[in-house]
């Protein structure tokens, strides 16, 4: 009996100690649970219960210069998520099917993302609400509304497809702008983006109105830019038909600029690639076997097609530089512009033991003044005047022009000038420069420079944007001129555009001349690179030279077709008929030819 007791009390004992000790572990889990991994709990559990989406901003509006015609804007759409773990798993293929019959998508991939262990998927982006109204009507017939979602969102659209293409750029698939204006100015064209939060229970069902969170998104800043839609247009049309014509098989550009504020009134860079599809080659015989080109090369092909080279892209400009040439010696004193008999070609001239030709060596021009030396682009007087100017000098005035620095325009990718350093310049390096050639320059720095000689001497920043409109209160703020340095005198800047006039009345720019007005400008072609069999045909002018209002550059990049590669023959031309328009358009008063 007294064995029977102790073998009970031993039991109850044992059961006691195990009992304790289990409630001790439990103890010390709720301890670990609560003091040590509480955060991290609490953190899970609101993960399960709290779901946030972003609602994507509306970019700013970009406007031409009438602060009307809408170049760039963004349109409401909507973007599917789902929230795979709220998502009954006996509706998870049914939910699938339907998404990818809805949207043409392929299923296999659909299901993929439905059957992921993650909180949010998404499954398409900027769906017009056609489509997605279809997915709500689905979704209220199958009475299946946990773990998918519907959400505002924006899409960027471009009206006018490829106008201004190389201006303008695009965006990214997180709305981030990538290229021109869009990428420059992202900051101020993009606005804030919103986002729904909501509360919901175990199984994904929202847990009422009052566990919703609604915060607006604030649509961006809107631009108003400095390029004139039609000017534009007209620069396109022209540039478009002088590639094609004269096969130039490395494209072109024109840049039409206001010497007075600065402002690129037109840059086109041909070829052309739609805004709304930038992803699209638009090169028909790379498009033949884009499927065969690998990652890399369809990159680099791309990167071609988007590049602006009227910022990017340094050239030689060859005797349309003459204008510098003639500037520096004009203000400087050391040539005047109607003496007769101040120069003589006789074919040729000697720098330095090296002997380089007039570009009419065969015929040579003879006695000749300044004002007929550059109608005649004649290369030893320009050569003569860099000598008599001096390397000091001439690198002086060359940062005053601008030339010794980037311009500091208002879009991405600027490229700097290519010269040789100052002490390394000897005489036969200044002969070429004085000519325009084995250095490199952008079309940019050329229109700016020719816009100086236009605004009385006066360097002006040239300017794509003009406008910032607040989206929140419509203020608008003006983007000021900016003027830097006097380059040359006023009188100095009459003279040579005196003799840019003579150049297009008489010499060999005759092909830019306009029924009425007095237009004036400079004629050049260049190697492209040495030894390539390549060339670089331009045009660089002012209208009406009376009261300049305008200034234009043409290049055109390796022009093989009958016409030649000359610049009279090819860019002037093509100057000509762009002047005749714009002038048109801008209903300019008619001034006596000289």
């Amino acid at each position: 009996m007294q064995n029977s007791n102790l073998s009970v009390k031993k039991r109850l004992i044992f059961i006691l100690s195990i009992v304790t000790i289990c409630w001790i572990i439990l103890l010390v889990k709720v301890v670990i649970i609560q003091l040590i991994e509480g955060e991290k709990w609490k953190e899970k559990s609101e993960k399960q219960q709290f779901v946030s989406r972003e609602i994507t901003a509306n970019r700013g509006t970009i406007f031409d210069s009438s602060g009307e015609i809408i170049l760039a804007q963004s349109s409401s759409v909507e973007t599917v998520t789902v929230n795979p773990l709220n998502i009954d798993k006996n509706n998870k293929e049914k939910v699938a099917k339907a998404i990818s019959e809805i949207f043409e998508l392929d299923y296999d991939k659909v299901i993929k993302k439905i059957n992921k262990n993650s909180l949010i998927e998404t499954i398409i982006r900027r769906v017009d609400k056609e489509k997605t109204n279809k997915l709500r009507i689905w979704m209220n017939q199958n009475n299946i509304y946990s773990g998918i979602n519907i959400d505002e969102d924006t899409k960027r659209y471009y009206p006018y497809s490829s106008l201004a293409s190389h201006v303008i750029g695009f965006i990214g698939n997180d709305n981030q702008g990538l290229d021109g204006i869009e990428a420059k100015y992202n900051e101020i064209l993009t606005g804030k983006n919103g986002s729904i939060s909501k509360m919901q229970d175990a199984k994904g069902n929202s847990m009422g109105k009052d566990g919703e969170q609604y915060n607006k998104s604030l649509k961006g800043n809107d631009l108003i830019l400095s390029i004139d839609m039609n000017i534009q247009a007209i620069a396109e049309k022209y540039l478009e038909e002088a590639c094609i014509e004269n096969i130039c098989t490395d494209g072109g550009n024109v840049i039409i600029m206001n010497p007075k504020n600065g402002d690129i009134l037109a840059m086109a860079t041909y070829p052309y690639y739609d805004l709304n599809s930038p992803y699209t080659i638009n090169n028909e015989q790379l498009s033949n076997i884009w499927s065969e080109l690998e990652s890399s090369e369809k990159s680099k092909y791309l990167q071609g097609m988007w590049r602006n080279k009227a910022i990017t892209d340094t050239y030689e400009p060859g005797s349309t530089f003459k204008l510098v040439t003639t500037s520096i010696a004009l203000e400087e004193g050391i040539a005047e512009t109607d003496k007769a008999g101040s120069y003589c070609c006789t074919g040729s001239i000697e720098i330095a033991g090296a002997r380089i030709k007039c570009w009419r060596y065969y015929r040579p021009h003879g006695s000749q003044s300044l004002r007929q030396a550059l109608m005649n682009s004649c290369n030893p007087v320009f050569i003569g005047l860099g000598q008599k100017i001096g390397v000091k000098k001439y690198y002086e005035y060359l940062g005053k022009f601008g030339f010794l620095q980037k311009t500091g325009i208002d879009l991405v990718g600027e490229a700097g000038s290519i010269f040789l350093k100052e002490e390394k310049v000897g005489p036969v390096e200044l002969a070429t420069i004085s000519f325009g050639q084995r250095f490199e320059v952008t079309p940019i720095q050329m229109i700016t420079m020719v816009s100086t000689i236009a605004n009385n001497g006066l360097y002006v920043k040239p300017r794509v944007v003009k406008k910032i409109v607040d989206a929140e209160t419509g203020e608008i703020k003006e983007v000021e001129p900016e003027f830097k340095n006097q380059v040359i005198s006023k009188e100095t800047s009459e003279k040579v555009l005196s003799m840019m006039t003579s150049v297009v009345a008489e010499g060999t720019g005759k092909n830019a001349r306009v029924k009425g007005y007095n237009v004036g400008g400079k004629t050049g072609t260049s190697e492209d690179g040495v030894n390539t069999g390549k060339y670089v045909t331009s045009f660089i002018g002012v209208a009406p030279t009376d009261d300049p209002q305008i200034c234009i550059l043409v290049t055109l990049y390796n022009p093989t077709g009958e016409s030649g590669h000359q610049g009279g023959t090819v860019a002037a031309p093509v100057a000509g008929k762009i002047l005749n328009e714009v002038i048109d358009y801008l209903e300019l008063e008619p001034t006596e030819e000289e």
